[in-house]
């Protein structure tokens, strides 16, 4: 269920948000106010995760999961997946906020956005020390994917007209910021979520 598409330049995470052939246009009108409660959900059960003291700010299990690397060699399963769903969900959530997609989020159904994460082979794959660094190693990434959000929001508003006035996301406009999500999901996914040693490719 977790294993990723066989992308020949990252195979470790992937993502793709079907780009729809026409968008509501009075929901988009209204998107941030329709998008509230579910995003208060979310909130709530990245709140209650974090406050427990396993997780790091945005819910996701790093600092056990990276002892557990660093000392046993193991990467437990049921953390793993933990992961796998809040990306899932927050994946969902924020392209309907983003306008990608209309449908509103579920909070188990995969909908038209597609997320893929592939569970390591710990012993084989994962360098048991690394997971110390990849955060610091990860920098260049962060000073980019600043730039490139920035650039998701402003193509977002023009977006957000196009929708008004045409009732359609322009494609080329979708796949960029679909891009900067999957470069995104990338980097996670070997700062934090420890899937893999590979380092991300700095491309779209």
């Amino acid at each position: 269920m977790e294993n990723a598409q066989k992308n020949p330049v990252y195979p470790y995470a992937d993502l793709s948000i079907e780009c729809p052939s026409k968008s509501d246009r009075v929901t988009a009108f209204f998107r941030i106010f329709c998008g509230i409660p579910v995003l208060f959900l979310f909130l709530l059960l990245v709140g209650c995760n974090t406050g427990k003291g396993a997780a790091i700010g945005g819910g996701i299990v790093f600092l056990p999961a990276m002892l557990t690397i660093l000392f046993r060699n193991k990467y437990p399963k049921a953390w793993f997946e933990w992961n796998c769903y809040l990306s899932k969900f927050a994946a969902r959530i924020f392209s309907y906020l983003l306008l990608l997609r209309d449908e509103y989020p579920s909070t188990d159904d995969e909908q038209f956005v597609k997320l893929d994460l592939r569970y390591p082979d710990v012993s084989a794959e994962l360098h048991r020390g690394l997971p110390l660094f990849k955060w610091f190693l990860a920098i260049p990434h962060y000073i980019v994917l600043a730039f490139l959000f920035i650039a998701v929001i402003i193509v977002t508003i023009i977006a957000w007209f196009a929708i008004l006035f045409t009732g359609k996301y322009p494609p080329s406009m979708h796949e960029f910021v679909v891009a900067v999500f999957r470069w995104s999901l990338r980097v996670n996914a070997y700062a934090f979520f420890l899937v893999t040693d590979k380092y991300p490719p700095f491309k779209l």
